[in-house]
Parts: structure tokens; sequence; C-alpha cells
């Protein structure tokens, strides 16, 4: 489903992946749909779990300025580059894509969002707490603004001309500069 259109899924080869029967899977699942919507909760939950994980390097534990600036920059590296993780932003907008057209998916992959943003929020809050980061703006909004800039990524990701990893990197340390105090 990863590499795939999801009009190509077939609900027997889910089952023959998984080892579940075909009964099973209706009966737990509304149709063909509640099983990609399921499929993509799991994903979304993966990719969001990763990212938490990088973000987790810019822990309140960093002596310094510096060495929040250093992690943050390492995160931004991290989840803005790379041939995995284009695939992996790719997907998460399909995923996002989709959930604007179902409301059950919408639902889903909901909570999983709200946990990200107030847990990147947090990370901010307190670097504005030690002064590192600009406290006339809100976490939670600059926590959105930095996923923007993730997401938006993809955008170039599909350009036929797309820019340099090195050139995005620079712009990308850029906005986050100016986010500093």
């Amino acid at each position: 489903m990863q590499t795939t259109d999801e009009s190509l899924v077939r609900i027997p080869e889910i089952c023959e992946a998984t080892d579940v029967n075909y009964g099973s899977v209706y009966d737990h699942f509304d149709p063909r749909e509640g099983v990609i919507d399921a499929a993509y909760e799991c994903i979304f939950a993966r990719y969001i779990e990763e990212d938490l994980v990088t973000i987790a390097g810019m822990s309140p534990a960093a002596p310094g300025r510096d060495e929040f600036v250093q992690a943050a920059v390492a995160y931004a590296s991290e989840v803005h580059q790379g041939e995995a993780r284009r695939d992996q932003r790719l997907m998460r907008v399909r995923i996002v894509a989709a959930a604007a057209a179902r409301p059950h998916l919408r639902e889903l992959i909901g909570p999983t969002q709200a946990a990200y943003t107030a847990q990147f929020a947090a990370i901010i809050a307190t670097r504005q707490e030690r002064g590192f980061v600009r406290r006339d703006l809100s976490p939670r909004s600059i926590a959105v603004l930095l996923q923007s800039a993730i997401l938006g990524r993809t955008l170039d990701d599909i350009s036929s001309a797309p820019i340099k990893e090195d050139e995005w990197r620079q712009t990308a340390v850029a906005v986050f500069a100016a986010l500093l105090s």
C-alpha cells in the first residue's frame, strides 16, 4: 500500500499478508475503505513516532542555546533530506489528503497529529523559557509552522526541477534562525 495507489489494494492480498481470515476483515472493518483507513492510521502513526524520536534529540537537557540550535538543525536535516524521508513525506501528504475527504480517517489520525504538535510545542516552550526561542510567538504556532515546512517540502519533491538538498537546508536553517531569540 505504501508503494501503490490505494485503488490497487485488494483485501485478499491484505488477508494473505497478515494471516487474517477474509471474513474477519469485514467483521472488524467497514467496507474496503475502513481497511485502508486503518492501514493509513498505522503508517501515519509510525512516521509520527519516528519524528518524535528525532525531536527527542532536542531535549531540554541540552545545556545551552548552541546545543539546542545544533539539535534543531540536525532534526531539520533528518526530516527534510534523503530519499527515504522524501517517500515518507509523500505518504504523509497522501494520508492527509485522503483524510480531507474522509471524516473517519481524519478522526483516526487527528489524535496522533495533535499529540505530535503538542510534544513539539512543549519542546519549543521549554526553549522559550530558557530564552532560546522568541517568546512573542505561541509554541504551538511555531510547531505547526515547522511542520508545514516539512510537508511543504513535498511540493518540491514532485517538481521536475527540484531544489538541491543543500539549498533547501540553508533556507530551512535561515527560517529557523528567525525564530531564535
